[in-house]
């Protein structure tokens, strides 16, 4: 090779070993980081080891903390409660020691009470009340509507139609109790119900003030009095009913009630035999007694009440009218207004003389009258084909069932009870027969002496006057509306609870005051007729209402276009009807 030749050979291996120690030492150097890293996640592998070591012994400390923390906490709670026992027992032994205050002390006393009292709790809306309100009311039309039709379906459909049904109705059912619930509930949030009840009490007391004071005048020859004849001719409930409209219209002409109770076909004692009277200082009435008129109502010392029927002119006062300086409050505690308002004249009227309270108490007792319980009053006799439609006692327990199906889903019920009002004296072995697992409050000769041969007896009275006050003790009714008895029972529960309007179930009518001016209800849901027995409605018509089928429709008269028929109920609410009453100020 020649020489040039060699010098390329010499530069090409040249240039290969440097080629090949540049390669070794990246190799080299890779190999070298391979180590130092794989020593790295050594180390790191180490030290996650040591702090899971060391998290393992933070969560056992962490629990003894907590298992010490929450000894702390059941010591903490005992002290408190033993603290509290103190705090309470010191309160008994200072209440037992009565201190005088001064008038200044007792004004800043009640100041702050009054003060405190308007922190905790704040009324509800007017506007909230009428909403919830008229979402209870759908929801109980919706129940009324799903179980007439299931009823009307099962009439035709076959038995495995018939199970399924039943089975449906029995989620329904369940389904309507519970939102039911939920609407109780929400007046028992935030202190409502304990305003209402302190709102109820005061309104009645001022309400029972100005009675007292109306029938009480402090110069009776003087005054201006309205004679009512009590001894009218038709049964006890329709006596008493005649008797509170006279007692409402002498309310609005500021006239003291005198009740002539002479030859009264109930009872040879009079209204002041079985009554407290209704006036301590004026009972009787002097001079000529004028009939009713308009102009007489203003300038005779003495009017006589005709009945309802023949009243003309009718006075502004008349059911259903609500006095306007009470309305608003009325309206935030009760549902039905006027029924609240003739509550509080039957519990002026019906105050017992102590012999007949005595005897009712006693055979309170005697019977085993105790709570829960639902009242039951059954009106057939006189009644049957011409005032009313004959009911069996199932219709009436069938309603009795589903409150007790609702009560037991929020207490535990030891027995369930009824309080079994009936002039038939055959139903209450017939009910204990059909409902062994009922126990039935009940006197049957209350039941004998209410026959047609011996209504109109002592006896009679005071088993009437005993039923009427039972039933309004009662937890629910269920009866018919048409009865008079069950109304006036109804018109008495007002006045013990704050809002017990929605505590019956009529199996007829609604309930109504016999002469009333009129009961109107509201469209606040359009309705356009599906058929020729319903009626068209807009949005703020007003109707005359005639009844509640229970079935999900009312009949009424459309005022503005004069159709009458048919409505969806639950796309109504009632008119509260709204007068000027006197207001009796400095009462």
């Amino acid at each position: 090779m020649s020489k040039t030749t060699w010098k390329y050979v010499f530069l090409l291996v040249s240039l290969w070993l440097l080629i090949l120690g540049y390669m070794g030492y990246q190799l080299l150097s890779v190999v070298e980081d391979a180590n130092r890293s794989a020593a790295a996640v050594l180390q790191k592998e180490r030290q996650i080891e040591l702090l899971q070591t060391q998290n393992g012994g933070l969560k056992k400390k962490l629990a003894e903390l907590q298992a010490d923390k929450n000894k702390l906490e059941m010591e903490v709670a005992e002290l408190r409660q033993k603290n509290s026992d103190l705090q309470r027992k010191l309160l008994a032994h200072k209440s037992s020691m009565v201190i005088p205050m001064e008038p200044h002390e007792l004004k800043d006393k009640r100041d702050q009470d009054s003060d405190t009292s308007s922190v905790k709790f704040t009324p509800s809306s007017l506007e909230f009340l009428t909403i919830r309100r008229r979402a209870e009311k759908e929801l109980k039309e919706m129940w009324y509507f799903i179980s007439a039709e299931v009823s009307r379906i099962k009439k035709s459909a076959s038995e495995s139609v018939k199970s399924k049904l039943t089975k449906m109705m029995w989620t329904v059912e369940d389904m309507h109790h519970v939102l039911s619930l939920n609407f109780e509930n929400l007046k028992s949030m935030n202190g409502q119900r304990e305003w209402v009840e302190k709102e109820h009490k005061e309104l009645g007391d001022l309400v029972q003030r100005r009675l007292q004071h109306l029938q009480n005048p402090t110069d009776c020859d003087s005054t201006k009095k309205l004679v009512c004849q009590l001894n009218k001719g038709c049964g006890y409930g329709c006596q008493v009913h005649h008797l509170m409209y006279c007692f409402i219209v002498g309310y609005g002409l500021q006239r003291t009630l005198i009740i002539d109770s002479s030859g009264w076909r109930y009872s040879p004692k009079g209204w002041n035999g079985i009554f407290k009277p209704v006036s301590e200082t004026c009972t009787n009435h002097k001079g000529n007694v004028a009939a009713w008129s308009e102009s007489a109502s203003k300038s005779e010392q003495n009017i006589l009440m005709p009945i309802v029927d023949s009243l003309y002119p009718r006075p502004p006062y008349m059911p259903l009218a609500v006095p306007k300086d009470l309305a608003n409050r009325v309206q935030r505690i009760h549902s039905h207004p006027f029924v609240w308002w003739i509550g509080q004249f039957a519990k002026y009227l019906f105050r017992y003389s102590p012999a007949v309270q005595e005897e009712i108490d006693k055979k309170r007792t005697l019977l085993g009258f105790k709570k829960p319980i639902v009242g039951v009053q059954v009106r057939r006799t006189d009644k049957i084909n011409t005032e009313a439609a004959f009911h069996s006692i199932e219709e009436y327990m069938y309603w009795v069932d589903l409150y007790y199906n609702k009560l037991e889903r929020v207490q535990p019920v030891e027995q369930r009870r009824v309080y079994l009002a009936t002039d038939d004296a055959n139903l209450l072995p017939e009910a204990k027969d059909k409902y062994k697992n009922y126990e039935f409050v009940s006197d049957r000769e209350i039941s004998k002496s209410a026959g047609l041969g011996s209504r109109y007896s002592d006896s009679s009275l005071h088993g009437v006057l005993f039923d009427i006050q039972m039933l309004s003790e009662c937890d629910f009714l269920v009866c018919t509306f048409s009865s008079q008895v069950c109304r006036v029972a109804y018109e008495l529960m007002q006045s013990s609870q704050p809002d017990a309007a929605k505590k019956f179930q009529s199996l007829d009518d609604i309930y109504y005051f016999g002469g009333q001016s009129g009961h109107d209800v509201k469209a606040v849901y359009p309705h356009r007729a599906q058929d020729s027995t319903q009626i068209d409605l807009a949005v703020g018509d007003r109707a005359g209402i005639a009844g509640n089928h229970w079935d999900g429709y009312s009949k009424g008269v459309n005022h503005k276009t004069h159709q009458d028929g048919l409505f969806p109920s639950y796309k109504v609410e009632d008119v509260m009807e709204v007068y000027d009453f006197p207001t009796y100020d400095g009462v």
